[in-house]
Protein backbone atom coordinates (compact mmCIF):
# COMPACT_ATOMS: atom_id res chain seq x y z
CA UNK A 1 0.00 0.00 0.00
CA UNK A 2 2.60 2.37 1.06
CA UNK A 3 4.79 2.01 -1.98
CA UNK A 4 1.36 2.45 -4.11
CA UNK A 5 1.08 5.48 -2.41
CA UNK A 6 4.88 6.95 -3.20
CA UNK A 7 4.66 5.77 -6.59
CA UNK A 8 2.44 8.86 -7.00
CA UNK A 9 4.74 11.41 -5.72
CA UNK A 10 8.31 9.71 -6.16
CA UNK A 11 7.91 7.64 -9.77
CA UNK A 12 9.94 4.70 -9.98
CA UNK A 13 12.45 4.08 -13.22
CA UNK A 14 10.15 1.29 -15.45
CA UNK A 15 13.38 -0.99 -14.62
CA UNK A 16 13.31 -0.50 -11.07
CA UNK A 17 12.79 -4.26 -10.02
CA UNK A 18 13.86 -4.16 -5.90
CA UNK A 19 11.10 -3.69 -3.23
CA UNK A 20 8.02 -3.60 -5.74
CA UNK A 21 5.69 -6.42 -6.89
CA UNK A 22 7.64 -7.52 -10.40
CA UNK A 23 8.10 -11.26 -10.96
CA UNK A 24 12.21 -11.06 -10.38
CA UNK A 25 15.22 -9.45 -12.06
CA UNK A 26 14.87 -11.84 -15.20
CA UNK A 27 13.12 -9.47 -17.53
CA UNK A 28 15.84 -7.05 -16.94
CA UNK A 29 18.62 -9.99 -17.30
CA UNK A 30 17.26 -10.98 -20.37
CA UNK A 31 17.10 -7.20 -22.00
CA UNK A 32 20.75 -6.98 -21.03
CA UNK A 33 21.25 -10.48 -22.99
CA UNK A 34 19.19 -9.39 -25.92
CA UNK A 35 21.51 -5.97 -26.09
CA UNK A 36 24.76 -8.19 -26.59
CA UNK A 37 23.43 -10.96 -28.40
CA UNK A 38 22.09 -7.90 -30.97
CA UNK A 39 25.46 -5.97 -30.28
CA UNK A 40 27.11 -9.04 -31.54
CA UNK A 41 25.05 -9.69 -34.68
CA UNK A 42 25.93 -5.87 -36.30
CA UNK A 43 29.17 -6.08 -34.84
CA UNK A 44 28.59 -3.19 -32.55
CA UNK A 45 30.79 -1.71 -29.47
CA UNK A 46 27.93 -2.25 -26.54
CA UNK A 47 29.36 -0.22 -22.92
CA UNK A 48 27.88 -2.51 -19.93
CA UNK A 49 27.87 -0.46 -16.99
CA UNK A 50 26.83 -2.39 -13.58
CA UNK A 51 26.66 0.15 -10.21
CA UNK A 52 27.21 -1.61 -7.09
CA UNK A 53 24.59 -0.30 -4.46
CA UNK A 54 25.64 -2.33 -1.89
CA UNK A 55 26.23 0.80 0.30
CA UNK A 56 23.68 2.85 -0.78
CA UNK A 57 21.21 2.76 2.07
CA UNK A 58 23.49 3.94 4.76
CA UNK A 59 24.29 6.93 2.91
CA UNK A 60 21.32 8.93 2.54
CA UNK A 61 20.30 10.55 5.82
CA UNK A 62 16.57 9.45 7.38
CA UNK A 63 15.63 12.67 7.77
CA UNK A 64 16.94 13.68 4.64
CA UNK A 65 14.30 10.83 2.94
CA UNK A 66 11.07 12.88 5.41
CA UNK A 67 12.11 15.95 4.38
CA UNK A 68 12.16 15.12 0.56
CA UNK A 69 8.74 13.39 1.05
CA UNK A 70 7.59 16.16 2.96
CA UNK A 71 8.54 18.55 0.21
CA UNK A 72 6.83 16.36 -2.27
CA UNK A 73 3.46 16.49 -0.47
CA UNK A 74 3.12 13.20 0.45
CA UNK A 75 0.14 12.50 2.59
CA UNK A 76 1.11 12.99 5.90
CA UNK A 77 0.03 9.18 7.30
CA UNK A 78 2.63 7.83 4.87
CA UNK A 79 5.43 10.32 5.68
CA UNK A 80 4.35 9.32 9.64
CA UNK A 81 4.36 5.50 8.37
CA UNK A 82 8.13 5.77 6.93
CA UNK A 83 9.19 7.92 9.91
CA UNK A 84 8.16 5.11 12.37
CA UNK A 85 10.20 2.49 10.07
CA UNK A 86 12.86 4.00 10.84
CA UNK A 87 12.65 5.28 13.89
CA UNK A 88 15.19 3.05 16.22
CA UNK A 89 16.35 0.70 13.38
CA UNK A 90 19.58 -1.51 14.13
CA UNK A 91 21.55 -3.70 11.56
CA UNK A 92 23.17 -6.60 13.10
CA UNK A 93 25.34 -9.03 10.58
CA UNK A 94 25.40 -12.74 11.89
Amino acid sequence: IAAVRLSCACPIHPRQRGFICTSNCSENLKLLQLLVKSAEQEHCHLGVVCVDIAKAFDTVSHQHVIVGLTERRVDPHIVHLVSEMYRGITTYIV
